[in-house]
């Protein structure tokens, strides 16, 4: 069992995470704000802080600075009005288990704390190769929590597009960043996947390197390139006989929703364009 301690007094929030089959086996608890939880973190066991979604992501993270000089393993869910993409680098240096601003989806907050508590490789997970505002370079390790953590942290980061772009944009990131993981690297948690994302006046871009031999594209039974029934049920079944995870039509839906997509000749690398009104 492990213990989270909930920063304010928002009684929503905490009696959600109580009440949520994820934490059913940790305990959940609240204070009333930083000077209580630096106490209850140096005299009792916390694993995993979650701050006051009232207060300043600024502020949150100067917190979970001093809260892990008392206890150095601690792990941390920001919670905050807003987040700025510099404080969602800072974050991500900081070493931050993820970021969610208002409106907060309580059961997914909920399943990231048990996955924060839960996981014992979260250190070195995801790492800050380049941060900017407009441009970030990531290597992450090649584990489906680490591909959660990630779009998460990509959802608060280019929160500046329009909403219906923007959930669908993340969908597609998602299963491009777990389709590196799969095909490239065979979720080996010791491989990793180098991510930029980048945005310019016309186009939101992300950059994907796997560490894999690449692929023939004239070999792509795993996969549905169209949406036909028999096309579909050929590449699950193709999916089901080499030991693959479910899906398979992953890139299909990615083709859907943005503009481009453009691979390097090794087939290792990959563009995925989206082109902004």
């Amino acid at each position: 069992m492990g213990r989270l301690l909930l920063i304010g007094a928002d009684p929503v929030l905490s009696g959600a995470l109580r009440a949520s089959h994820y934490l059913q086996h940790h305990e959940v608890e609240a204070c009333g704000g930083p000077f209580e939880c630096a106490r209850v973190v140096r005299h009792r066991g916390v694993d995993l802080v979650i701050t006051d979604p009232t207060t300043p992501a600024a502020e949150n993270l100067t917190l979970i600075k001093e809260l892990r000089s008392i206890r150095p393993g601690l792990r941390a869910i920001v919670l905050a009005p807003v987040l700025s993409n510099a404080d969602v680098i800072a974050a991500l240096r900081e070493q931050v288990y993820a970021c969610f601003t208002r409106p907060v989806d309580y059961e997914e907050v909920a399943e990231m704390a048990r996955a924060a508590i839960e996981d014992p490789e979260w250190r070195e997970a995801i790492e800050v190769v380049s941060g900017l505002p407009y441009w970030i370079t990531l290597r992450v390790s090649c584990r489906v929590i680490t591909a959660d953590r990630l779009t998460r942290f990509m959802t608060e980061y280019r929160s500046d597009l329009p909403s219906g772009d923007h959930d669908l944009l993340m969908t597609a990131f998602r299963e491009m960043l777990l389709n590196a993981m799969e095909h490239g690297a065979g979720f080996d948690p010791e491989k990793v996947i180098e991510v930029t994302a980048a945005k310019t006046k016309r186009t939101v871009v992300f950059h994907f390197r796997d560490p894999g031999d690449g692929f023939d594209r004239d070999d792509l039974r795993h996969a549905a390139t169209s949406p036909q029934p028999d096309d579909v049920m050929a590449s699950v079944m193709e999916r089901v006989e080499a030991g693959k995870r479910p899906g398979g039509f992953g890139m299909l839906i990615v083709r859907q929703i943005v503009d481009e997509l453009v691979y390097n000749e090794r087939g290792n690398e990959v563009l995925m364009i989206k082109y902004l009104s």
